[in-house]
């Protein structure tokens, strides 16, 4: 992996985390001695509306666009995301799906899409599907969501246990970061049992 370009796309909606998402994913290839390339995050960043991060890191990154088809891995916080972006993904490609749905104002309850996961399975992609919010809230705040999706993110990347605490240590409030770190170590927990199943 140290030789080619890895890819990330991390999808969701406005609220979820994306953007501190996207920054420590970058913090942690960064000190993991990758060149990183960050991508402005495209879409409507205000609470509901569709957001998307790239993220893109190996020995040597010349752009920070991911072209399509050419992400080896989608975090989706939201499952109508994942559709939305899937053009993104490469074929084969590993997603990992937060089973959390967010309807869109323009969106009637009724045309939101049914068992993405299946959907999903069916295109041939690797679907790694968590409750991620089930989880945040056991452990005490629906604000650590998305560092328990990191935590199952982590087991697919090339990133030490250590950088990935250091850097959720300087990039959450401090009073935030045990309760983070809880949460990544829960995630890395879920994500083992996800991927023993898959396989």
């Amino acid at each position: 992996m140290n030789k080619e370009v890895t890819n990330l796309v991390l999808v969701g909606t406005g609220g979820q985390g994306i953007v501190l998402a996207s920054r420590i994913l970058a913090w942690c290839a960064f000190k993991s001695g990758f060149d990183v390339k960050e991508s402005e995050i495209h879409g409507m960043a205000q609470r509901g509306g569709s957001v998307i991060g790239q993220i893109r890191f190996g020995k040597k990154v010349h752009s920070p666009s991911i072209p399509t088809g050419g992400a080896h891995i989608m975090l989706a916080l939201e499952e109508l995301e994942a559709l939305r972006y899937l053009h993104f993904l490469k074929n084969g490609g590993k997603i990992i799906l937060n089973l959390k749905q967010i309807l869109p104002a323009s969106l009637e309850p009724s045309l939101y899409p049914e068992n993405v996961s299946e959907q999903l399975r069916e295109k041939g992609y690797k679907v790694f599907p968590v409750k991620a919010e089930e989880i945040a809230k056991t452990l005490g705040s629906v604000k650590i969501e998305n560092t328990v999706l990191l935590g199952v993110l982590s087991l697919l990347l090339p990133f030490s246990t250590e950088i990935w605490k250091e850097v959720l240590t300087n990039s959450v409030p401090s009073k935030m970061v045990d309760l983070n770190l809880k949460a990544f170590e829960e995630g890395k927990k879920v994500g083992e049992k996800i991927l023993q199943s898959s396989n």
